[in-house]
């Protein structure tokens, strides 16, 4: 995501939407906190394994959300199979 600054506030907010909907996608609640750092963190790894890949991602605040809530996801499958 080259070139876009999302500012600090707006990947709060859009890091907690995303792991919020990573959550019930996966049927993992956590609670608003984790949410938030899932969200965030999953956006810093998903975006190093799309740049790995060479795969491009829109550089607004909705490729953010798509970036964020993938990696939250791969974040929370893992999580997943580490509890069982």
């Amino acid at each position: 995501m080259a070139g876009f600054e999302i500012g600090w506030f707006l990947t709060i907010i859009v890091g907690g939407f995303a792991g919020w909907m990573a959550g019930k996608f996966l049927n993992m609640r956590f609670g608003i906190i984790m949410n938030i750092i899932i969200g965030i963190v999953g956006a810093v790894v998903a975006a190093a394994i799309f740049r790995r890949f060479g795969v491009m991602v829109a550089g607004d605040w909705l490729g953010f959300l798509v970036t964020s809530f993938v990696g939250a996801s791969l974040l929370l499958f893992v999580v997943k199979l580490i509890r069982r």
